[in-house]
């Protein structure tokens, strides 16, 4: 069964849906307000060089200086050539053929503080979205994607997209592009230019060539700091990186968004052919294709397996923890061969939940513990195979005796979690709060500070109506003692606006 794209557009929210095997794989969000920034091109100022952190600070007109690595600046292209010359230069692969700073590892000649001065000018593109508390990762390295290739401007490369396997294709390709390119400039082929002609690639490398000139000239008349170019939003990058032989139908509930994507295609991919489909039923769109539920499922902490078992999700800003549990699972033959089956199980899934999630920097999935070597090497094989489909990179680690794997997931976007989420206001994002007991003997502890450095007759405790019930009933005894040993009377007043760990004492 092919793939399908299901476009959700309202004007202050667009929501696209990649389905595979009639099951949600990738969700992308794009809201009016908080539009995506990976890929814009900037010109900013240095305003602060960090030699200890070997990275720069960069204002580029956003309300979060950029973060700018020695990695990602040189001040003279000569010395990035000579450098991929040097042993460093990977002519097999692309970084990260889909997004912009996808340039060639390297690492750097000289320290930032030969590189950048404050108050520097620089044309800078967005690598990474502002992440929690992290402002936009940024590279001076531009890349611009079109449809067939990545052009790098400033990086005299070729980079063919390992998904491409066939060894003569690459090398027709790498011909194709080394024959096309512009001296001191650089292409990165990506995947969907496997089979492609050359008059395809010529399309490509008109198109970027134009686009670079106008950036250029935009950039001798702009002022500091100043966006120069927006990339493409939501719905023109998803057709763009995403639609290929296997995705053969596009819905969209837009008209305006569905005659965009036709031009978009007809300059892009006019040879392939789509279904695109516009969708003007009253049912909305992702009612009709089940999806809502789908997403409800992908924000909850624990996800329920066919067999009964069961993963919990616990993300943070730096870390992701997913643990696997048996649950209701009881197995039918013994206790190794029923966690076998839960942990092979679970692996689909959290391949699965990555993915839908967009969950990226370090995961640790903790498996429930396998005696047997051989088991242990069959989930980790599973996990292997079942990342394959993923389009970010990853790096997994040996599943170790206690069952369990480190990974890592390239991180480009808020995960929808963080997108569609934010942290409670009743608990402060903790997950839990202090139990009505807890809160109980807390102003116990305080009555008996207060009563001693505070002369008077009475004491009024205000607190959440629930905390009151306890303190009237299964607690009494407490405020009898207090009010015995101090000669006070106490009073507890409910106060429904309370917060359930909020209290108040006023002695008179």
């Amino acid at each position: 069964m092919g793939a399908e794209l299901v476009i959700n557009a309202a004007s202050h929210e667009t929501r696209i849906a990649l389905i595979e095997n009639g099951t949600i794989a990738e969700l992308y969000i794009e809201r009016s307000r908080e539009k995506g920034i990976v890929g814009n091109i900037y010109k900013g100022r240095v305003i602060r060089v960090l030699p200890g952190m070997q990275a720069a600070f960069v204002d580029i007109g956003l309300e979060k200086a950029a973060f700018l690595y020695v990695a990602d600046v040189f001040d003279a292209i000569e010395e990035y050539e000579s450098l991929l010359d040097s042993g460093n230069k990977k002519d097999d692969e692309s970084r990260d053929e889909q997004e912009p700073g996808g340039h060639p590892e390297f690492r750097p000649l000289h320290p930032i503080e030969d590189l950048l001065q404050e108050g520097q000018e620089l044309l800078v593109q967005i690598s990474k979205e502002p992440l929690g508390t992290k402002g936009a990762r940024i590279t001076s390295h531009i890349s611009l994607p079109g449809r067939h290739l990545v052009y790098m401007p400033t990086v005299d490369h070729i980079g063919i997209s390992r998904r491409i396997e066939d060894e003569e294709e690459r090398e027709r390709l790498r011909e194709v592009v080394e024959r096309l390119k512009q001296p001191g400039s650089g292409y990165i082929v990506r995947t969907v230019s496997e089979g492609k002609s050359e008059e395809d690639l010529i399309a490509d490398i008109q198109y970027l060539s134009t686009l670079w000139n106008e950036i250029s000239t935009r950039k001798d008349k702009a002022a500091v700091p100043s966006l120069l170019h927006s990339d493409l939003d939501v719905v023109q990058k998803v057709v763009r990186d995403i639609v290929t032989e296997q995705v053969d139908r596009i819905v969209v509930d837009s008209k305006t968004d569905y005659d965009r994507i036709v031009q978009f295609i007809s300059t892009f991919a006019a040879k392939m052919k789509y279904a695109i489909e516009l969708y003007d039923e009253e049912e909305p769109i992702f009612d009709h294709y089940g999806l809502e539920v789908e997403i409800s499922r992908a924000l909850g902490r624990k996800v329920w397996l066919k067999s009964g078992g069961y993963i919990i999700i616990e993300q943070t800003e730096a870390l992701t923890a997913i643990d696997v549990n048996t649950g209701r699972f009881v197995g039918k033959h013994n206790l190794e061969d029923t966690i076998l089956k839960t942990n092979l199980e679970a692996v689909k899934e959290i391949a699965y939940q990555l993915r839908l999630r967009n969950i990226g920097g370090i995961i640790i999935i903790d498996f429930i513990d396998m005696e047997k070597e051989v088991n242990r090497e069959k989930v980790f094989g599973a996990l292997e195979e079942a990342l394959k489909a993923d389009k970010s990179k990853t790096n997994i680690l040996k599943i170790s005796e206690l069952g369990l794997v480190e990974m890592t997931r390239k991180r480009v976007r808020e995960s929808i979690g963080r997108m569609m989420c934010e942290p409670c206001t009743y608990c402060e994002g903790r997950g839990y709060i202090k139990s009505k007991t807890t809160i109980c003997h807390e102003i116990f502890r305080e009555l008996r500070r207060e009563m001693l450095d505070i002369r008077g007759t009475k004491a009024t405790v205000t607190v959440h109506p629930l905390v009151a019930d306890l303190l009237y009933d299964e607690e009494r005894r407490g405020l009898e003692e207090l009010e015995k040993k101090f000669k006070k009377r106490i009073t507890v007043r409910a106060k429904p606006g309370f917060h359930q760990e909020q209290f108040e004492i006023l002695i008179n």
